[in-house]
């Protein structure tokens, strides 16, 4: 199941090998408690949650010392898949539902992840500044950049200005429309083969 996280991240330390590996049986025995992933859909974790996540991965590779905020992370996604990836950024993870954010700390802890903060609050009470909040369809974009705008850093250090990552599906079109002018579009079926990424995209809206 891990091949095909290796199938399109080869370079992955044997650390960052150790902790994919290990989400599978965290995550099953977890579910089992709580619901935080389909239960007809645990088989998939690798490929619809862990390499969907990492899809964020493919519009833009962060720099070490980046700050990003994943708003709505449920059990962890895709903040926890994305701090394995940069162990030299800081990632919070923030989501409203207790009983999901004590499974991504719950997750976080056994993986040994240094960099991943969970902690269960509302979009509306998060405070902090980040360079980036990434986000996988919790809202409509309009609704989120209103909640998330002021938590946008000034100072860049990235590729990408500043701004919002989101991980969105279907018909893109009537909700994006506002931002037509600078929102950018990655289509994860030209990054990964499987099937299951047609429409599957990464939104990227400088802030």
């Amino acid at each position: 199941m891990m091949d095909i996280i290796l199938k399109y991240f080869p370079n992955l330390s044997v650390e960052q090998q150790r902790q994919f590996a290990a989400l599978d049986a965290l995550y099953r025995d977890w579910n089992a408690k709580i619901n935080v992933i389909s239960r007809k859909d645990i088989d998939n974790l690798y490929e619809h949650h862990v390499l969907h996540s990492l899809g964020i991965a493919k519009m833009l590779n962060f720099k070490p010392g980046t700050k990003i905020l994943d708003f709505g992370t449920g059990g962890g996604f895709p903040g926890i898949p994305l701090a394995i990836l940069f162990p030299e950024c800081q990632f919070k993870l923030i989501d409203g539902t207790g009983k999901k954010i004590r499974v991504a700390q719950e997750v976080s802890n056994a993986i040994g992840l240094k960099n991943c903060h969970p902690e269960h609050l509302r979009g509306e009470e998060e405070k902090g500044k980040y360079d980036f909040i990434v986000s996988r369809a919790v809202m409509p974009l309009s609704d989120l950049v209103k909640i998330v705008r002021k938590n946008i850093a000034k100072e860049q250090r990235n590729a990408l200005p500043n701004g919002i990552l989101c991980l969105k599906g279907g018909d893109l079109q009537a909700e994006l429309q506002p931002y037509r002018h600078i929102v950018d579009c990655l289509d994860l079926s030209q990054r990964f083969d499987e099937d299951w990424f047609k429409e599957k995209n990464v939104v990227y809206l400088p802030l």
